[in-house]
């Protein structure tokens, strides 16, 4: 396990970061003379001019010097549109609870650490050095205060150390049985945990006086109000395609259990930039030659699942030449981000891009790449960059009927060879009464490929047959009397379709941090004095 450092190569005595940050009052506890409240910090003058700064450098370096449109919305959100972006039923993390105490753990967390302290221990019964950092801090204390030093047979601790390389990559049932398989028990009680479970991060609130239950949900990103203003923001870049909106403010998540101090809270700073795309043409970038020799160290998936984390250090267009990295607008963001971290000021060979596994993927993502950096905490991931495809504005469009689309004239016009439906609908109301909106809505949704299939069977029979959902018995026919399936060609002068949106996500209070232990140093002989080395 790598140990960190500060800035000048000392090892990194997480402690005295703290007590500088919070003596100087960078942050502190909210509502401290109450006991506080896990998750919840407050920033004081030099955090708020910090965070100010890192705000300021990000407009200039992404809205201004890509003129992207700002949008401010707002965090209260109804439940029907969290429900339709798929928030409700998906966006959750696995909990495991504690049989005897009823202490509620994230399930891979737990793991996690509880795998890193016996092979703490291991290289304690090696005799190796330990950083201090390595160790428990006192909050993880009792997560890991049974581990025995003790060495572990070599192919146990290289098990353990492929188990930590894909845990990303685990479900529900798969963290369960690592649970059973490793023996890990409730920490304070030793009791058996209970199966893990899903729980959804989100909070739940009313809006308005009248409603008699849960109605919306404090945002759990910024993003949804860019996607439902698409039309709107297209309008005003007067039909302008490629472009992309920015947002940046407050968003909430009901961390399982938060820990980590600013790196895992429950409500937090995030600027999100959403960049709509044409998807035709691979998704490319008109800036993309600019960045194409940048260098970006890439821990790629199959590294992962091979239970490996070295990365690669590749170009970005080597990366998206071969299809690492998905395409030219995903890179693109890549290597501006990397150009914007450097900015700030965190040390190079601290920052990584870990692209997602399987079962870790959002649902809503094709692609996703994490900026990583390290820390005395191990690799924190500070910002996402997601090919979102046209999830989000295709399932609300769906949804609300909203042309939340492009239409853009043709160079050339296009002849397209297709089959079509003609409906006599003056015989299909009288013969299906109340189904006949169900029919025809059912006929209009076939595929050319049906359609080319069912042409062949009304000529051959005079009549076809469709299964339909809750018309008579389910299966319904027609016959040629009714329907007419003809191949016929149509020229089209406007060109219809839905953009792909490149997605990168920053959570500003976990920069913020991370650049803290990249710039901190002590001076030799005087390590209780710490300095915080930021750029001007």
């Amino acid at each position: 396990m790598a140990t960190s450092t500060t800035k000048t190569g000392q090892p990194l005595d997480r402690a005295s970061l703290d007590s500088l940050l919070r003596r100087r009052l960078f942050y502190t506890p909210s509502f401290e003379i109450y006991g506080g409240e896990r998750g919840l910090y407050d920033y004081g003058p030099p955090g708020c001019a910090l965070q100010a700064n890192v705000v300021d450098l990000w407009r200039k370096h992404f809205v201004l010097e890509e003129d992207m449109l700002e949008v401010d919305c707002t965090a209260l959100t109804p439940e029907a549109v969290l429900k339709t972006s798929g928030h409700v039923d998906k966006f959750a993390d696995w909990m495991c609870k504690d049989s005897k105490s009823g202490e509620i753990f994230r399930a891979d967390h737990l793991v996690e650490q509880v795998l890193e302290a016996r092979l703490l221990a291991d290289k304690n019964a090696r005799g190796q050095s330990v950083n201090v950092n390595e160790a428990p801090d006192a909050k993880k204390k009792k997560k890991v205060k049974d581990i025995k030093i003790e060495k572990l047979d070599d192919a146990v601790a290289q098990e353990y150390e492929e188990t930590l390389a894909r845990i990303d990559n685990y479900g529900g049932d798969e963290l369960g049985e690592l649970i059973k398989k490793y023996n890990i028990k409730g920490p304070s009680t030793g009791a058996e945990l209970e199966p893990p479970r899903a729980f959804n991060l989100m909070f739940q609130t009313h809006i308005g006086p009248s409603a008699d239950k849960p109605n919306g949900y404090l945002r759990p990103e910024t993003a949804q109000g860019q996607f439902l203003n698409f039309q709107k923001l297209l309008e005003f870049n007067q039909q302008s395609m490629p472009f992309a909106s920015a947002s940046i403010g407050k968003s909430f998540r009901n961390e399982i259990s938060p820990r980590s101090g600013l790196l895992r809270v429950r409500e937090f700073l995030m600027a999100e930039i959403e960049h709509f795309v044409d998807p035709e043409g691979g998704k490319k970038h008109p800036r993309f030659p600019e960045v194409q020799d940048v260098k970006l160290s890439l821990l790629n998936r199959d590294t992962q699942l091979a239970g490996r984390t070295k990365p690669d250090v590749v170009t970005i267009g080597e990366a998206v030449a071969t299809k690492l990295v998905d395409n030219e607008t995903l890179g693109y963001f890549l290597a501006r981000i990397q150009d914007f971290l450097l900015k700030l000021g965190v040390d190079r060979s601290k920052l990584r891009f870990r692209q997602h596994m399987a079962n870790e993927m959002a649902h809503y993502a094709a692609d996703c790449w994490d900026a990583e950096l390290f820390t005395s905490y191990g690799w924190i991931e500070c910002i996402g960059c997601a090919d979102r495809s046209a999830y989000d504005l295709t399932v609300h469009m769906e949804k609300t009927g909203a042309p939340l689309l492009v239409r853009e004239a043709r160079a050339e016009p296009l002849i397209v060879e297709e089959y079509q439906i003609d409906l006599d609908k003056k015989k299909l109301g009288p013969k299906f009464r109340k189904d006949a909106k169900a029919v025809e809505a059912a006929v209009d949704a076939l595929s050319q490929e049906l359609r080319e299939k069912l042409s062949l069977e009304l000529g051959k029979t005079g009549k076809i047959t469709l299964e339909i959902k809750g018309v008579g018995n389910g299966t319904t026919e027609l016959d040629k009397d009714l329907i007419k399936i003809e191949k016929r060609k149509r020229t089209e002068h406007i060109r219809e379709y839905t953009p792909n949106v490149i997605e990168p996500s920053f959570g500003i209070g976990r920069i913020l941090y991370s650049l803290m232990e990249h710039v901190f140093w002590t001076r030799e002989g005087d390590e209780a004095r710490g300095v915080s080395d930021l750029a001007p």
